[in-house]
């Protein structure tokens, strides 16, 4: 890929050759398929999904597929992703075997649960807080 940042993932995929950016394609389908709501950006420099709070990254390299599901879909699919080679919150797809498309659709499902857990959570929180404002100023 060239050194510049790109500004779309359109623009992402098209500086790879035809056959990884088909791999690229599949995986961003594959996500839109998942999440047609999430909004699609470009973060690290690399395809990014957006609900809420980021949902996933994905970036292509010279022998892998790099797929970003944080720590936490890492954790939660420990055992179906023990076969390749991952860290703290990146797998990594080599491109010389079949790329786990129904994985990515698990991992992506669990990432979307979350995210609107997490959300659902904070906005509670922020509700209690405003209650409990509004109840101390109405007592005083």
């Amino acid at each position: 890929m060239k050194s510049k940042i790109p500004k779309s993932i359109d623009e992402y995929i098209e500086n790879f050759p035809k056959e990884v950016q088909q791999i690229l394609q599949k995986i961003r389908s594959t996500i839109q398929k998942e999440v047609p709501e999430a909004r699609e950006a470009i973060s690290y420099a690399m395809p990014t999904f957006v609900l809420n709070k980021t949902l996933v990254h994905f970036a292509a390299y010279a022998k892998h597929i790099g797929f970003y599901a944080l720590p936490s879909g890492n954790l939660a699919f420990q055992k179906e992703i023990s076969k390749y080679k991952f860290g703290k919150g990146s797998i990594q797809f080599p491109l010389n075997e079949p790329i786990p498309y129904d994985l990515i659709k698990k991992i992506v499902k669990f990432r979307v649960t979350e995210n609107l857990e997490k959300t659902k959570k904070k906005v509670q929180k922020k509700k209690s807080k405003a209650s409990k404002k509004k109840s101390k100023t109405n007592h005083e």
